[in-house]
């Protein structure tokens, strides 16, 4: 005579059951925590893990692990997996400390060409000199997982920010100088559109001392690394910087074609102070006939 079937009661409580609904319904959720969940609800309302294993397409058996965890462990506990222990680490915490700081130091400093360090490069270098500094777990390591490592903290070795570092003390003034001569050439625009003759052409030139030269030099130390994820402040224009930002050449009313501008703004770069900023206008030049 075959037993009679043994029911399972499931206590679930009014907090865990409204839960319960909502990830149910969800979209965002788990595949296995939406069905875990339909079938505690499903087993509320009829406990037989028959019906509700035919109602959801799955295995009675899978219905009844999942209520008798439910009920050794909660049914919100329910709705996970059960830890596994998996497989150890192969690369120890020691070992992935020692290629991040690394990765925080220059390539050219351990002896290589190399401005900045590559994965290749970083991975090698952990293969080679790894075991002799107590890390054997490295003597097989690959590029992949140098990039793995660096990724989840966040380091960027073949990426390198640099930063502009104010020190002139005369910054400001220097600044305020330069922005009154935008503003006057701005009045002089505007007085020009409005003149009722023309009879003289105004004309205003821009020209940088060192043209063609950029800020390539490092000019202070490196900073180490910091521990918080900040982001970089921006860099300060310093006054060699502005004054190239305004190299550039604009006429109020240009006057005839012959008038050799090239030469008039080549002449006065060449002849001006290369240690301080200058910015000079012409006027007025008169209309050639």
């Amino acid at each position: 005579m075959t037993a009679r079937r043994r029911v399972v009661e499931l206590a679930i409580a009014d907090e865990d059951l409204s839960r319960l609904m909502a990830i149910a319904r969800s979209r965002t959720e788990p595949a296995s925590r939406v069905e875990r969940a339909r079938m505690l609800l499903a087993y509320r309302d009829d406990p037989s893990f028959f019906a509700v294993g035919q109602a959801l397409g799955v295995h009675h058996q899978t219905v009844q692990r999942c209520i008798a965890r439910a009920v050794a462990y909660g049914p919100m506990v329910a709705l996970d997996d059960r830890p596994r222990p998996g497989k150890e680490p192969t690369i120890t915490a020691e070992a992935r400390a020692w290629l991040i700081s690394l990765a925080c130091r220059k390539a050219k400093e351990l002896g290589y060409p190399h401005e900045l360090w590559t994965t290749r490069l970083l991975a090698r270098h952990a293969r080679e000199h790894g075991p002799a500094s107590g890390h054997a777990c490295l003597a097989k390591l690959v590029q992949g997982t140098v990039c793995k490592i660096l990724d989840r903290q966040a380091v960027k070795a073949h990426k390198m920010r640099y930063y502009l570092e104010r020190r002139d003390p005369d910054f400001e003034e220097k600044m305020a100088r330069v922005l009154c001569v935008y503003r006057e050439v701005e009045i002089l625009k505007q007085a020009a559109a409005q003149a009722q003759t023309s009879d003289e052409a105004v004309a205003i030139v821009s020209y940088d001392e060192k043209t063609g030269m950029q800020a390539i030099a490092t000019t202070a130390p490196d900073l180490p690394p910091s521990p918080v994820s900040t982001p970089p402040s921006p860099a300060t224009m310093n006054t060699s910087a502005m004054a190239r930002s305004a190299s550039w050449l604009a006429s109020i009313w240009s006057p005839a074609r012959s008038t050799p501008w090239s030469r008039i703004a080549t002449a006065a770069a060449s002849s001006s102070n290369s240690s301080s900023f200058s910015m000079r206008l012409i006027r007025p030049i008169p209309r050639s006939s």
